[in-house]
């Protein structure tokens, strides 16, 4: 679809009416659907498997059925070429595809409403995957009907109508269902839940039909159809393309388990017990997770590739389905391409390496309830504001300006998070951290789901959409998986003396109460441990340098390329 450069200013007000269009209020009821199932079967059905008695260890394998959110990729393309029978004719393609996936979605937590853990777990356990299955397709379906059905400058304002239903949605999940449970019992409760799916539906029937979908053609012509022969290969690069879904998925999800049960179940129980020790090493366990990835998306590429020297059906079947849109992205973007994908990979880094902030609430002597209150209660709401604020900058100040203020977001809001290490326990400081944080994050993620839907085109929107959404947190989980040691080894320096030592000054009038518990665990002092989350937050907003850089960049080269098009 392509970013204009040239986009029109709004004024302040007409940047607001954006909001109550129609098309955003039937993303509000969609993104509510999005994000309802997807804390049913990953948070909330945890709890009702505890209480039916079950170990901690098989209900963390319940945590697989999300799965196939990291994997939507690999079936995009069937949603972006596939008619629904009947319902493509009367709804549109998106719509159609919208409606049955919510229904599928709504059945599957009716089954899982009328299942029991602790005699039936197996079949609660596929409903489950069934659930995580549909949904994310529903998923694809939702963010190209997004895409599809409103203008480039449109973008901000359904994508921050999609979180807030998205948010709403993780609320109700989270609280309604335990409610429920409490009141009658953990059937009912799923029941609701399913009834609950009917917001969504009614979103998709009341959505108007996307602007623009096309089903590009597979030119298949001179390729002689050979039945007998294509059969086996079609099986076996399906075979393929499903050990490469496995592996992609083990290393995304960071759980190895369904990878070592193949291992053992084709009799290699040594490779199986390799694969579950290595992925559980802490912390070179995320350079054998981030491997798999890379091992299993090559497996995928080989089972799309051609044959060399032989057009056959099924090659050039996947070979067009899966390469294509890589390819029209490519094209479209020469000279740029390559510089986007690291704009999208980095642009939320400064974000994803903060995967320590309750412990470093903890260590700062915040009780849990302070914790509690001022994150899920105040943070939500500052995140509400922050999402909308991006919806908003979108709109008026076009998206490629938005996206270089959303850039800053990540790093100076970790800023914030190296003056409250400095303050203590003290309560208006967490509020001021966690509200300038929230709206950060909150406006820097819209603004790159805006952009992401931008990039894509006609044809191949649901695949190359679901293609960014899933890759890009990648590098964040590498990096992520070493803030812990960074501020030890950075607190462990300063007691020695080393260049953060000066640093240790900054902490003298703080409370005793103050890291005292966590540098008794790190067995560092309290002044040397406040270095080192001071040092870790530096960090963190200095890696949000590269974002910067890359968005000036891209916003710069893309607009050229833009300007020049015809």
């Amino acid at each position: 679809m392509g970013a204009d450069a040239a986009e029109p200013k709004r004024g302040a007000l007409s940047s607001l009416a954006v909001f109550f269009e129609r098309r955003a209020l039937v993303m509000l009821a969609l993104g509510f659907a999005s994000g309802l199932p997807n804390l049913l079967i990953f948070d909330t059905l945890s709890l009702w498997l505890r209480d039916a008695g079950l170990s901690l260890k098989v209900i963390s394998i319940f945590a697989l059925a999300t799965l196939a959110y990291s994997l939507k990729f690999l079936w995009a393309p069937l949603v972006d070429r596939t008619q629904v029978p009947i319902l493509t004719r009367w709804l549109g393609h998106r719509r159609s595809w919208m409606v049955v996936t919510q229904v599928l979605v709504m059945l599957g937590l009716w089954l899982i409403s009328g299942a029991d853990p602790a005699g039936n777990l197996g079949l609660m356990a596929a409903f489950a995957v069934f659930v995580g299955f549909t949904a994310s397709t529903q998923d694809i379906v939702i963010d190209a009907w997004r895409i599809e059905a409103a203008a480039v400058e449109k973008q901000g304002a359904m994508a921050a109508a999609y979180q807030w239903g998205y948010r709403i949605a993780m609320i109700v999940a989270g609280a309604a269902p335990l409610v429920l449970a409490d009141r009658f019992n953990w059937n009912i409760s799923y029941a609701v839940m399913a009834a609950l799916m009917g917001i969504g539906l009614a979103g998709a029937l009341a959505a108007p039909r996307e602007k623009a979908h096309a089903v590009r053609p597979i030119h298949a012509e001179g390729v002689p159809s050979r039945p007998a022969l294509e059969l086996p290969e079609w099986l076996a690069r399906l075979a393929l393309f499903a050990l490469g879904g496995l592996i992609v998925g083990s290393g995304l999800a960071a759980d190895a388990s369904l990878l070592a049960a193949g291992l053992r179940g084709l009799g290699f129980p040594a490779a199986a017990e390799g694969i579950a020790a290595a992925w559980e090493m802490k912390p070179e366990g995320v350079y054998f997770q981030l491997s798999a990835v890379v091992i299993g998306l090559l497996v995928i590429v080989l089972a799309a590739c051609p044959i060399p020297g032989v057009r056959t059906r099924p090659g050039v079947y996947l070979a067009t389905a899966l390469g294509e849109p890589l390819r029209d992205f490519v094209v479209r973007y020469k000279g740029v391409a390559a510089l986007i994908l690291a704009l999208i990979c980095v642009y939320r880094l400064s974000d994803f390496v903060l995967n320590i902030m309750n412990p470093f609430y903890a260590d700062l002597g915040y009780t849990k309830t302070e914790i509690a209150e001022v994150r899920k209660v105040f943070g939500v709401i500052m995140t509400v504001l922050g999402v909308g604020l991006g919806g908003w900058a979108v709109v008026r100040l076009g998206l490629l300006r938005a996206l270089v203020v959303g850039a800053f977001a990540g790093p100076l809001s970790n800023l914030v998070f190296a003056w409250l290490a400095m303050q203590g326990p003290q309560l208006s400081a967490l509020f001021i951290a966690i509200g300038v944080d929230n709206v950060a994050s909150g406006f820097s993620g819209t603004c790159l789901i805006a952009y992401m839907s931008s990039l894509t085109s006609v044809g191949f929107t649901a695949t190359q959409y679901a293609l960014f959404s899933s890759l890009y947190a990648l590098p964040g989980k590498l990096i992520a998986s070493q803030s812990g040691r960074i501020v030890e080894s950075s607190a462990a320096a300063a007691d020695r003396g080393g260049a953060f030592a000066p640093l240790k000054g900054l902490f003298g009038a703080l409370p005793p109460e103050a890291y005292a518990a966590g540098a008794a665990k790190s067995q560092v002092t309290t002044a040397a441990l406040g270095a080192g989350y001071v040092v870790f937050f530096l960090y963190s907003a200095l890696i949000g340098v590269a974002a910067i850089v890359l968005a000036f960049v891209v916003a710069a080269r893309q607009g050229r390329l833009e300007a020049r098009a015809p």
